[in-house]
């Protein structure tokens, strides 16, 4: 079911651009500038979405997950931990896993610290975007790895066209997504 947040949705209208080859441009407002009251509010209907009783922790990865994460974590009053795209010197006791990104069309490492995520947690995964679920698949390798466990994924966006959303749904987890394309043939941004 398509449960789509007016507010982003009038944002993405107002200021998002289609490119070719399936990309939607929202660095106005989301993953280059930021805009805080927006952040804010979106981080309210995650908050309103997914009962912060349900997890422990939230996760996600850097770097355009990150703000929404730590606005959701200080509303719902839960840490946030971001896995990394580089393996820093300093991580001790490193949970790994590789990632394909559909946007910079690379494939990359990511790594949380098993210090931060402990067997028996339970997580939530906040990101920007939703297309082919490889972010996704990468926090539940690391999850399963740590022998916590996902309850829910939330993203702003969520390219309904591309597979990432059925994959999730699928394996039975809580998919909410807060604006849901339905498509961007021909550079024009449709909505579900």
């Amino acid at each position: 079911m398509v449960n789509n947040f007016p507010v982003l949705v009038e944002r993405i209208k107002q200021e998002g651009k289609s490119l070719e080859g399936g990309i939607l441009k929202v660095d106005s407002f989301i993953n280059h500038q930021l805009d805080p009251d927006l952040l804010e509010q979106m981080s309210a209907e995650f908050n309103r979405r997914f009962d912060p009783a349900s997890y422990d922790k939230i996760v996600t990865i850097e770097a355009s997950g990150i703000a929404p994460a730590v606005m959701l974590g200080y509303l719902a009053h839960k840490k946030v931990v971001f896995a990394k795209k580089k393996k820093p010197s300093t991580m001790s006791n490193m949970l790994v896993t590789e990632v394909f990104s559909f946007t910079k069309n690379t494939t990359y490492q990511i790594c949380i610290s098993g210090e931060f995520i402990h067997a028996g947690e339970r997580l939530l995964f906040i990101d920007d975007f939703l297309a082919n679920g490889k972010a996704a698949s990468g926090i539940i390798d690391l999850a399963n790895q740590a022998q916590a466990k996902i309850v829910g994924m939330g993203f702003l966006i969520e390219k309904a066209f591309q597979q990432g959303g059925s994959l999730l749904r699928e394996q039975n987890i809580h998919v909410e997504s807060l604006a849901t394309i339905a498509s961007l043939d021909n550079c024009t941004i449709t909505f579900a």
